[in-house]
C-alpha cells in the first residue's frame, strides 16, 4: 500500500466522463495481520481478482479512464462487501480457511481499510460525476469445491439498473464473446460497491466480470483495456440516445 491508504488512484478524472473501480485488485497483506494461509494461496482468486489491476491501470495510463484501485487483499478486508456483511473479513473462502480472520477485530479492519477506501471512492466520484463507472473483477473457470463449468469469457452483473448493462451485453456480443448475464452469480446478491457509490445517486455503471484465464499475460491485459475502453464509450453513448 502507498502511505498505508487501501487505495491508489491513477489519473484525473475529468467531470462528467467515465471512470474505472477495482475492489479487487491486490493480494496485498500487511506484516501486522496474520491470515495464516500457505503463502500460494494469495496468487489465486481467493486473494486477488487475477489480472484486473493490469486492466485497471492500462485503462487509466493508456486510455484515459482514471481508476480507483485497491491495495489490499479481499482476504484482509473484501471491500465489494457491506460493512454488516459477515464476509467482509472472511472466514473462509472456495473452501479455504481463513484461520488468522477467525475472532479478528473487525472494526479495527473496517476502520483502517474499509472506511478510507469507501470515502475516498465517494470524495473521487462526487467531483467527477462520471457518465458512467466502470467497475472490474475477474473470476474463475471453475470453483475448487464446485463441478460447474463456467464457459462465458466475461459477464455482466447488475442490482436494480440494468441500463447500462443492456447494452454492454450487447455489444460484448457483437464481438463474437460469450457473454454472461447476471453470471457467474447475480449483482442482486453481491452488488455492494455499485449498490452504494452507482445505484444511490443514479450513476450508471457497468460491473465487468472477466474470467481470469484471459488475463493471464500483459498482452491479454493490454487487448481487455482496449476492448472495455471501447465498450464503455459506446454504452455511454447508447446511454445517452437512449
Amino acid at each position: 500500500m502507498i502511505d498505508d491508504l487501501p487505495y491508489r488512484q491513477v489519473g484525473e478524472p475529468v467531470p462528467g466522463r467515465i471512470v474505472c473501480v477495482a475492489d479487487h485488485a491486490s493480494n496485498f497483506v500487511p506484516e501486522d495481520v496474520p491470515l495464516g494461509v500457505p503463502a500460494h494461496l494469495l496468487d489465486t482468486h481467493i486473494a486477488v481478482d487475477l489480472g484486473v489491476e493490469g486492466v485497471a491501470d492500462r485503462l487509466a495510463r493508456r486510455h484515459a479512464m482514471p481508476a480507483h484501485i485497491a491495495c489490499i487483499s479481499r482476504l484482509v478486508c473484501d471491500l465489494h462487501r457491506r460493512e454488516d456483511e459477515d464476509a467482509v473479513v472472511p472466514f473462509s473462502s472456495d473452501g479455504h480457511t481463513i484461520p488468522g480472520n477467525i475472532g479478528a477485530d473487525v472494526e479495527k479492519r473496517l476502520e483502517r481499510y474499509h472506511r478510507p477506501y469507501h470515502n475516498a471512492l465517494a470524495d473521487w466520484l462526487d467531483a467527477a460525476q462520471p457518465e458512467l463507472i466502470v467497475a472490474l473483477h475477474s473470476f474463475t473457470p471453475s470453483l475448487e469445491t464446485s463441478d460447474e463449468e463456467r464457459p462465458w469469457e466475461v459477464a455482466l452483473l447488475y442490482n436494480q439498473d440494468d441500463s447500462a448493462a443492456r447494452h454492454a451485453i450487447r455489444l460484448f456480443g457483437e464481438e463474437g464473446l460469450n457473454v454472461g448475464d447476471n453470471e457467474p452469480y447475480s449483482g442482486k446478491q453481491l452488488n455492494a460497491s455499485m449498490d452504494r457509490h452507482a445505484e444511490a445517486y443514479g450513476r450508471p455503471y457497468l460491473t465487468i466480470e472477466i474470467r481470469q484465464d484471459l488475463l493471464a499475460t500483459e498482452a491479454d491485459q493490454a487487448r481487455w483495456a482496449a476492448l472495455i475502453h471501447d465498450i464503455a464509450n459506446r454504452t455511454a453513448l447508447a446511454l445517452k440516445s437512449a
